[in-house]
């Protein structure tokens, strides 16, 4: 097993593949924390469909890349979510529900009405649980990963006291002279980048357990935003390492394998938990 691994790490893609996924499951792990605290994790599910929708529209465009598309559509409807969630008359739930449901029929519409391949329902099905294109990935599109991944990890640590009082206590923030809504917004920003660049990882459907499980899994055992933080990148990485590992050797469906090791280390992590708070009882 250990010869067939090095001699797919001798491919260059396998490599660009093992780059990506990793610095996608560090960016998304970040975040999570925040999301999950602010229980703002269902905004991840919905920017997911909003993606999925506008990566058919670029599809029929026949765009040379999609991002250049989906990544402002999606970072919009993060705007559109944001504004809209604080409206009286649409409750921040029912607004995903909207925006992530339309989005998702207009975007399977698409591919039915203008699709040019025979295979319809094996494009619907790798674009929303992910399929091996993370292992066609060329130069360009990692080196586009690596630029993105390195803003949002370098905005997240220099915006991290602000998240952190943000994330806790928003009515104390405002209070204390924080400009809570722009640090909201950037949160939103940040997430759609992140979904964005994961959907070749895992698929439009899975995004989100990449973002919740790593932060979840790390506070059952840790109790302090940053060890929850440091932790929950910690967990990501190796989750999205080994199972992008078992699916090259396994020949198993990428996004699948990584949210299913997110699960096992989840479970780990609980049962764990449950026994340190035993032992301190």
């Amino acid at each position: 097993m250990l010869d067939k691994l090095l001699m797919y790490l001798q491919f260059p893609l396998v490599r660009y593949a093992l780059i990506v996924g990793i610095l996608i499951a560090l960016c998304s792990s970040l975040l999570g924390v925040t999301l999950v605290l602010k229980r703002f994790s269902h905004i991840g599910d919905g920017l997911s469909h909003v993606a999925f929708g506008a990566l058919t529209v670029a599809s029929v465009l026949n765009l040379t890349n999609d991002m250049l598309l989906v990544l402002p559509v999606t970072i919009l409807c993060a705007i559109l979510l944001l504004r809209t969630g604080q409206n009286t008359k649409i409750k921040g739930d029912a607004a995903v529900a909207m925006i992530s449901v339309g989005s998702l029929a207009f975007g399977y519409l698409l591919m039915n009405i203008f699709s040019t391949s025979s295979n319809l329902s094996g494009d619907v099905c790798s674009t929303l649980f992910g399929s091996t294109s993370i292992l066609t990935l060329t130069l360009k599109e990692v080196w586009i990963c690596i630029l993105l991944s390195i803003v949002v990890v370098v905005t997240f640590i220099l915006s991290y006291n602000k998240i952190f009082a943000v994330t806790f206590d928003e009515d104390f923030s405002k209070a204390s002279g924080v400009r809570a809504d722009r640090f909201n917004l950037l949160i939103a920003v940040m997430v759609s980048v992140i979904i964005v660049l994961a959907m070749n990882l895992v698929g439009s459907l899975l995004i989100s357990a990449l973002v919740i499980f790593p932060a979840l899994s790390a506070m059952r055992l840790f109790r302090s935003f940053k060890k929850v933080t440091v932790f929950s990148a910690v967990f990501s990485v190796i989750s999205a390492l080994a199972g992008m590992l078992i699916s090259i050797l396994g020949g198993t469906p990428v996004g699948s394998t990584i949210v299913m090791v997110d699960v096992v280390v989840f479970v780990f992590c609980f049962v764990a938990g449950r026994v340190k708070g035993g032992l301190h009882t």
